[in-house]
């Protein structure tokens, strides 16, 4: 008897992370104790999760909107943590009924299988008719979830600082862009910002900290702020020399085209996010601080921090990491009907295969995509007019790939290092589109293979593959024609150095 209860103590609760390929869900995973608690994570494409990153962790293939999956998910888990928001559906109050009924299944998955615990990480902002229909949406959420039987720990935040986040990522691009800033009014609002660092402490205390029945508590950082001085701050830390005027006549959606256009936030998601400027996004108690006994940063030291790990956090999370920011419908992510289009071209190199696939290695970001850049722009600033993703997203890592990570337009589908690489595309399309590069060996040298597909989503799909189909085969033609000669040309180079130095 002493010894079952003795293994029962022993014993580690399950616990259950949603979101877990999105920026915080990805970093929370990492810093919950692994030593307390047994880690599982639900995930739409197991391949989007880096398993080098969480070693002994429980992956189950599942959506919200699959009851099914969640109950077997759910199987013997003690807390889960809700880190799921949708925003990018076909109409624009799409995103709000995704929510209503992703929660809905949620908490009567919770009930069915005897969760005990739902953190819930929800959006700051007073409870008051003028709310945009985001923060609407991240409060409906909690009042579900509080209609069920689990414990509900709802943790209300305003923006979050940190590496990769869309805030932070959004206050870079402006500032290292633009010397003199034509402003909304939407940066004189105050906000209570606080750092990605705080924000996991808060959700991993969550877990720990035994609570008597359903709690809300506002967390944020040590300064309340608004945009203007976020941006100001940034400026400073940077050294630079910013001019902002302010200008009252920029709506939401003019807002959000304008952001677009010069940073990585995507049309969509970018208006309804910029809607929700216009809230003030205070803490108005200090219960969260003395109940989880945490310090939080202030903007200086939240932003330094930020600046110091952009560059040197390959490994870890960005906003854009999330399946949910592309724009695209997840219910409608099965087949299209009809006939798929395959174009696949060849070249042959020198070149050993590892120097042939280097300069597919390094495509997107900084170094583009070898011919028609402008084109490429020209087609993003398109994009984001009609609602798409918009201007690219560069890339996470310089130097290599990862299943899962965005570059520019694309996110990687699948990757064999040195072999193959997949995207898949993230424009808004009548249809879906991949483009694929291979190498392998042929003699002394190797082939390139380069592969685009499209899978046209009925006749109009079928009318914009054709219409586009001479400059879609001219731009993919010189592309790989120029990534063979700079395979050759580096090698040329490389052999050039030899002889020299000899």
């Amino acid at each position: 008897m002493v010894e079952n209860n003795q293994e029962r103590e022993n014993e580690k609760s399950v616990v259950l992370v949603t979101g877990a390929t999105g920026y915080i869900g990805g970093r929370l995973i990492t810093a919950i104790d692994s030593s307390k608690f047994d880690i599982r994570c639900l995930v739409r494409n197991p391949d989007y999760i880096e398993k080098g990153m969480i070693e002994d962790v429980e992956i189950y293939q599942g959506d919200i909107l699959d009851k099914e999956s969640l109950i077997q998910a759910m199987e013997g888990v003690d807390i889960a943590y809700y880190l799921v928001h949708s925003m990018g559906g076909e109409r624009e109050d799409d995103f709000e009924e995704i929510d209503r009924v992703g929660a809905t299944n949620f908490i009567e998955c919770a009930d069915a299988m005897g969760i005990k615990k739902i953190v819930y990480f929800g959006g700051l902002g007073g409870n008051n008719s003028k709310l945009s229909p985001h923060l609407r949406s991240r409060h409906e959420v909690g009042e579900i979830f509080r209609t069920g039987r689990a414990q509900i720990i709802e943790l209300q935040a305003s923006i979050v600082i940190g590496s990769g986040s869309i805030s932070f990522e959004m206050i870079r691009a402006l500032v290292e862009k633009l010397p003199i800033m034509i402003t909304p009014r939407w940066v004189a609002t105050q906000a209570q910002p606080i750092a990605i660092e705080d924000v996991l402490q808060y959700l991993k205390k969550s877990s720990e900290i035994e609570f008597k029945s359903n709690q809300i508590f506002q967390i944020g950082g040590a300064d309340v702020v608004s945009y203007g001085k976020l941006m100001e701050e940034y400026a400073e830390q940077r050294k630079l020399k910013r001019i902002m005027i302010k200008v009252p006549i920029l709506t939401p959606r003019l807002s959000s085209l304008w952001l677009g256009l010069i940073t990585p936030v995507y049309a969509r998601i970018g208006r309804k996010l910029v809607d929700s400027l216009r809230n003030t996004s205070v803490v108005e108690n200090g219960i969260a601080e003395n109940v989880f006994a945490i310090q939080p940063m202030g903007i200086k030291e939240a932003i330094s921090s930020a600046m110091v790990n952009e560059d040197r956090e390959f490994a870890q999370t960005r906003w854009s990491d999330s399946v949910s920011s592309s724009g695209l419908d997840r219910r409608n992510n099965g087949e299209f009907h009809g006939s798929r289009v395959v174009e696949v071209r060849m070249e042959r190199t020198h070149v050993s295969p590892e120097r042939a696939f280097y300069p597919v290695k390094v495509i997107g970001g900084e170094n583009g995509w070898y011919y028609a850049n402008w084109l490429w722009k020209m087609r993003a600033s398109i994009d984001l007019l009609v609602g798409g993703i918009g201007i690219r997203r560069g890339r996470k890592n310089p130097f290599d790939f990862a299943v899962g990570e965005t570059v520019d337009w694309w996110r990687v589908e699948s990757y064999e290092e040195d072999k193959r690489v997949r995207f898949r595309g993230e424009f808004k399309l009548p249809g879906r589109a991949w483009l694929e590069f291979e190498v392998e060996k042929e003699g002394r040298g190797s082939i390139i293979r380069q592969t685009v597909e499209f899978d046209p989503k009925g006749i109009s799909g079928l009318l914009y593959w054709y219409a586009l189909l001479p400059i879609h085969r001219m731009i993919f033609k010189r592309m790989l024609k120029k990534i063979a000669e700079e395979a050759e040309g580096e090698d040329d180079r490389k052999k050039s150095s030899l002889i020299q130095n000899e």
